[in-house]
């Protein structure tokens, strides 16, 4: 996605090792509305033709991406993953444990009610980033524990320097990734995949 591209190289910001795109003005904390909804019409596009009941994604920054993403698909329901098992989460959950890399690959659980996530649904994934795989792996055993079935997952910016594309192809999952980045440094920016 073109438009994706410029704004990540206008707006981004690379920091640390080189392994940090701060994309936060206008994907995942400020959030660029009418741009979110383009993604979404894109998504649309790209998974034309897949039937699509359910849209999960993760708290937090994939929220905002999926509710805008949802009416180009018949505004499916869109779920999310929690972080944290609190009181609203009465009775039955499917849980797995993510390694979150932008949180110092500390393990935690994430947790998805089971009324919300039912047997034979088709379901698509959607994340603001695909870095080494851990939260879509934990979404994919979610959907499959629920005994539903993952239609693909909708990136917006995968790092494929890094394991995470690999990993999900490797599980059979269609990934559709709206930029895909070589390789980035503060020194050159970033370096798109052809």
């Amino acid at each position: 996605m073109e438009e994706l591209k410029q704004r990540i190289c206008r707006d981004g910001k690379i920091r640390g090792s080189n392994e940090v795109l701060k994309v936060d003005s206008f994907l995942n904390h400020q959030m660029d509305v009418a741009f979110l909804q383009a993604i979404g019409q894109e998504f649309r596009r790209r998974f034309e033709g897949c039937q699509v009941d359910r849209i999960l994604t993760i708290e937090a920054s994939g929220i905002g991406i999926a509710c805008l993403a949802a009416p180009s698909f018949d505004n499916a329901p869109v779920v999310f993953a929690k972080k944290n098992k609190t009181k609203n989460i009465a009775g039955d959950v499917y849980i797995s444990t993510v390694e979150s890399f932008t949180q110092g690959k500390r393990p935690y659980n994430i947790f998805v009610s089971k009324e919300f996530l039912k047997a034979g649904e088709k379901v698509l994934l959607i994340d603001d980033f695909l870095a080494n795989g851990s939260a879509l792996s934990a979404l994919i055993d979610i959907v499959h524990q629920a005994g539903a079935e993952v239609v693909g997952a909708g990136i917006v910016i995968e790092k494929a320097f890094q394991p995470g594309g690999e990993i999900i192809r490797g599980k059979g999952v269609r990934v559709e990734a709206l930029a895909r980045i070589e390789r980035m440094s503060e020194e050159t920016g970033v370096v798109f995949c052809e």
